[in-house]
């Protein structure tokens, strides 16, 4: 049994059909009950690791699989002395095999098994949530949607199995407005992504995955689960000078908005980019930055020559404001490297012009890095940020597939795609990330480890060096002891990290 967060190394992320596949084929692959009773065992032992002084225990059991898992937890914990209360939601005689062989062992073995609701549990009591997992196809109604109601109205930790009640495997989005909020979730055979994005995390508490004994490793996931791997610090040998490290320009900061700008710039260069430049939108009303001198300012920097451009690591959109649309075209077919973010994306959301140049990159070794928050994929995809949320997965690779870019869309749980590639699911991250200025900091962050891959033209790579920024960014809003980080530490504590 593995403890998944905080994140060790990298996890193979497997959606509701996947999961299906593999737990079928290990079934079949098992002598029978023998999957169901391995989870039973592990749902018990967790249990006790996590509540190991509780005195009642009660495991909502639905109608199917689930609840056999339950129940078979059940009577293990009941074996170990503890008062176990079992609620069986459904019909016994439409219990699916394994979970009928499960009923009737509990029934043997002396538990009751009760039709009505919760027992009284005191706080450092236990309840186990075995109503749906990954049987959930729909918003749970009737009786399954008040046992979920009790379950959030217990004063005492709740344990999910393999998923919280009412939450879909594969978006991280409730199937409708009752769905478990649990403390702790044992995820069985498979890490389902909708545990690590959307809600997911909000619903899951803890997160613990239990394999079973299967080996899943010839399965190619629906996503991966970034691991502390994924961070990148270019090594330093003692003979370079900052020409190696290549050069950034921000651009954007318009009138009322340079900050955004220099917060991307500030973590350019803490990222390790040999040389930054600024280029503000503003008409120039800053020549210098007090605090970072180090930066460097210039005026309509995007005019620059052909080969300036093409050899500069470019940010584009933080605070650009509408100015960011007249210089957009130039950006789009003469760099080489380009990070859009903020303005610049909303620019080209509006544009179709904007859109066809965007796609053109792709045909001539020209990269680009899109970093949209879920309103902005929302205008890029021409639907509403509900629909972006309701599968965060698919609207990310969509918009890769698209746009032929890659894409993080950030959030909890932030996707990082690209055109056929795999999906990234980012474990790092808090609201205390949720302060003006972070996004900018992130693309920055990106636009300056980018920079110092010298020749990097491979798609995958940009997707994992993408991937890791991000990483390091969720990390180090975890490592603060507040519940609100500002922009401007957030790139001190990256740098620190670093």
């Amino acid at each position: 049994m593995h403890r998944i967060l905080p994140t060790r190394r990298s996890w193979p992320l497997h959606g509701v059909a996947l999961s299906r596949v593999i737990e079928q084929r290990a079934t079949a692959d098992l002598p029978p009950h023998t999957l169901m009773r391995r989870a039973g065992l592990g749902i018990a032992r967790l249990a006790i690791a996590v509540a190991p002084h509780a005195e009642r225990v009660w495991v909502a059991a639905g109608p199917g699989n689930n609840g056999g898992d339950g129940l078979d937890a059940a009577i293990r914990l009941h074996t170990a002395g503890k008062d176990v209360t079992v609620t069986l939601v459904g019909d016994p005689a439409n219990l699916p095999d394994d979970a009928r062989d499960a009923l009737q062992r509990a029934q043997a073995a002396g538990l009751a098994i009760n039709p009505a609701g919760a027992p009284e549990l005191a706080p450092g009591d236990l309840a186990i949530d075995a109503l749906l997992g990954l049987g959930a196809a729909r918003a749970p109604e009737g009786s399954l949607a008040d046992a979920i109601a009790q379950l959030s109205r217990l004063p005492c930790p709740v344990l999910a199995v393999d998923l919280p009640s009412g939450l879909h495997g594969l978006t991280g989005q409730p199937h409708g407005t009752a769905c478990v909020r649990a403390t702790h979730t044992l995820s069985l055979l498979t890490l389902k992504p909708g545990l690590f994005t959307g809600t997911g995390r909000d619903c899951a508490g803890d997160i613990w995955l239990d394999t079973l004994g299967v080996d899943i490793d010839a399965d190619a996931p629906d996503a991966r689960l970034i691991g502390p791997d994924a961070r990148i610090a270019a090594r330093r040998r003692h003979a370079q000078h900052k020409g190696s490290f290549g050069d950034v320009a921000v651009v954007g900061g318009a009138s009322g908005m340079t900050g955004a700008a220099l917060l991307a710039a500030r973590a350019a260069h803490a990222s390790g980019a040999g040389r930054v430049f600024v280029g503000l939108l503003d008409g120039g009303s800053l020549t210098h930055d007090i605090q970072h001198p180090e930066l460097m300012f210039r005026g309509r920097w995007w005019e620059a020559a052909a080969n300036v451009l093409q050899s500069t690591t470019i940010v584009c959109g933080c605070g650009g404001g509408d100015a960011v649309r007249e210089i957009l075209p130039r950006l789009l077919k003469s760099a080489s490297r380009l990070v859009l973010d903020a303005d610049a994306l909303n620019a080209i959301a509006a544009d179709s012009l904007l859109q066809h140049l965007l796609r053109a990159r792709s045909d001539g070794e020209r990269l680009t890095v899109l970093t949209p928050h879920p309103l902005e994929a929302a205008r890029l995809l021409d639907r509403d940020t509900e629909g972006v949320q309701r599968d965060r997965l698919q609207a990310a690779q969509t918009l890769a597939d698209r746009l032929e870019a890659i894409v993080v869309l950030k959030g909890s749980g932030s996707i990082i795609a690209g055109p056929g590639l795999l999906p990234f699911v980012n474990p790092t991250g808090d609201a205390a990330l949720a302060t003006a200025g972070t996004g900018d900091v992130l693309a920055g962050w990106i636009g300056g480890l980018w920079a110092q891959q010298v020749g990097q033209r491979r798609l995958d790579d940009l997707q994992r060096l993408a991937a890791g920024a991000v990483y390091a960014h969720g990390a180090a809003a975890e490592a603060h002891p507040k519940a609100l980080l500002r922009a401007g530490e957030l790139i001190d504590r990256m740098q620190a990290a670093r």
